[in-house]
């Protein structure tokens, strides 16, 4: 689901001065008296639910397996890959892929190692695939894996060579991070064991990345060493710490008393605080999140698409993003990145509550004495569910409540922490809610079948829509089946279109992401893709 695709560049625009606070001396010549010489604090609303890539569900564990795993290529600011754990990224050019597009030969680097000192090889791969399709491994998501038919390793350990049943023109993006993507697992710790769900691993992995865990502070911190083993040579920092701030306006107090360093993702109510803040610069990406209302579609008063298609109709979603989000994103009308060249031509959904109240008429829910709605005595009333750590998200829940009380529908709240909201055995993956204001993040390339696809139902999938549609089921895998952009375009056009008719999400925004950075901190280049963490190991400050 991770693939190639130019995007945009990271504008960097300085609005922070470079004063000092307090009357405290620099403690290294030039960095100002907060910094902490070789000690980066980079601030987050959400803890990990896990670190294993395998069964992670969060931006956090994202952020956490670049640092903890050398994945076989990272993507860079564009969504470009870059070669990492192998040595070329493979191409039907360099023979790397062949003419049939069902083979693909990958060279690890020579003399890598794990943290434990073992080796770190082709033989880490094979069995990081079969975990991955391990039936009792609780998998999120398999997409691509189950397109191999082989991997047959030579014998010096560094070359594979893997054999697809089908051409997947997305299938390299398995070999990175996000998504279906997962870096290789530690085979001689992990390859004895029935499944991984519970292995200790999950929590305390060894590392192949350019730190070391050194200990999880559940509630406050992850904390990081360099590795010394890490093929690339000794980090730019000494220290790393992952600090959990739940709520964005304890950070953002945080970020303007140097308690951190990074403050990524700025809620937009607080964009305009950031250029008084001393000693700071300020960063702005167009990212590939983006946020969405995603109904469960299994659910008796959200199945029928009259009602979902009243509600995408019922909400105001441009006042919202104008004057809860400050206009700072980008309005989406589907989950393909609009700069992508998949990017489909569909209109948004009009705000209409009149023909709103009709579909719903429609659809048997009428109106009782109160102004509300119900069918066979049951109420029209639902939950909506989103992570609190933003004053924003909260905001646009209210704004969805009011207009939705409008038309006669009973919108309730029913916030989580991130950890418990995405989690495997969390409300979402579970199935037991029933709409969800959310973010998904998009790799580089328009692979969508594991988010939409009725093969990819929870617990063996994340389409927690529960969307099961034969046009959509078709289109999403045959799209995949061709290297041809034009071809592949096609069919996300029809794919994209019947999601929009079918109304399984309304997509809301792609969101333009701003950080405030310490200007002491140098190398921080903020991605479009995945995480910004793809070049952790060149960060110092």
């Amino acid at each position: 689901m991770i693939r190639k695709l130019a995007a945009l560049a990271a504008a960097c625009v300085v609005l922070g001065a470079c004063s000092k606070v307090g009357d405290g001396a620099s403690n290294v010549a030039g960095r100002h008296a907060w910094t902490q010489a070789g000690t980066l604090r980079y601030g987050s609303a959400y803890e990990p639910d896990t670190l294993n890539p395998l069964f992670a569900n969060t931006q956090a564990a994202n952020d956490i397996a670049y640092v903890v795993f050398e994945p076989l290529f990272r993507y860079d600011p564009d969504g470009n890959f870059v070669p990492a754990a192998v040595t070329q990224v493979p191409t039907p050019q360099n023979g790397g892929i062949s003419k049939d597009g069902k083979t693909i030969v990958l060279h690890f680097r020579k003399g890598m190692k794990w943290s434990d000192g073992a080796p770190y090889d082709a033989r880490d791969l094979v069995f990081t695939w079969h975990a991955v399709l391990n039936p009792r491994n609780n998998t999120r998501l398999t997409v691509g894996w189950e397109d191999i038919a082989s991997m047959t390793v030579r014998d010096d350990n560094l070359t594979v060579v893997v054999r697809l049943k089908n051409i997947n023109a997305g299938l390299l993006g398995c070999f990175a991070i996000g998504g279906a993507g997962y870096p290789p697992l530690p085979a001689h710790l992990l390859e004895k064991l029935p499944d991984i769900n519970r292995a200790p691993f999950n929590a305390r992995p060894i590392s192949s990345g350019p730190f070391v865990l050194t200990a999880w502070n559940h509630g406050s911190s992850l904390e990081f060493a360099p590795n010394p083993y890490y093929w690339r040579g000794k980090p730019g920092l000494t220290h790393l710490t992952y600090r959990f701030v739940p709520n964005a306006e304890t950070l953002l107090s945080e970020i303007k008393t140097h308690e951190v360093d990074v403050y990524e993702g700025v809620g937009e109510n607080q964009v305009p605080e950031l250029a008084k803040i001393d000693g700071t610069v300020v960063t702005k990406q167009l990212s590939a999140n983006w946020r969405r209302l995603a109904f469960n579609t299994r659910k008796p008063q959200l199945s029928d698409r009259r009602v979902r298609l009243a509600i995408a109709e019922a909400v105001d979603w441009d006042r919202m993003n104008q004057t809860i989000f400050h206009g700072y994103n980008i309005r989406a009308v589907s989950d393909v990145v609009p700069t992508s060249w998949a990017a489909p031509k569909i209109g948004s959904y009009p705000l209409d509550p009149a023909n709103a109240k009709r579909l719903l008429d429609a659809a048997g829910w009428r109106v009782g004495s109160d102004g509300m709605r119900a069918k066979d005595g049951e109420p029209l009333r639902f939950t909506v569910s989103t992570t609190p750590s933003k004053q924003s998200n909260i905001q646009a829940e209210v704004q969805m409540q009011q207009d939705l009380h409008g038309v006669g529908v009973a919108l309730e709240i029913k916030n989580y922490p991130g950890s418990l909201l995405f989690a495997h055995d969390g409300p979402i993956y579970t199935g037991k809610y029933d709409t969800e204001f959310t973010i998904e993040t998009n790799g580089p390339d328009p692979d969508n079948e594991g988010l939409w696809s009725g093969k990819f139902l929870p617990p063996h999938g994340t389409n927690a829509t529960y969307l099961d549609d034969p046009i959509v089921n078709r289109a999403s895998h045959a799209a995949l089946e061709t290297y041809d952009h034009a071809k592949r375009k096609a069919l996300y056009q029809q794919e994209e279109s019947r999601i929009h008719e079918l109304v399984p999400a309304v997509f809301f925004y792609w969101q333009n992401a701003y950080s405030s950075v310490n200007v002491d901190m140098k190398h921080w280049r903020p991605a479009t893709y995945i995480s910004s963490f793809w070049n952790c190991w060149e960060w110092s400050i």
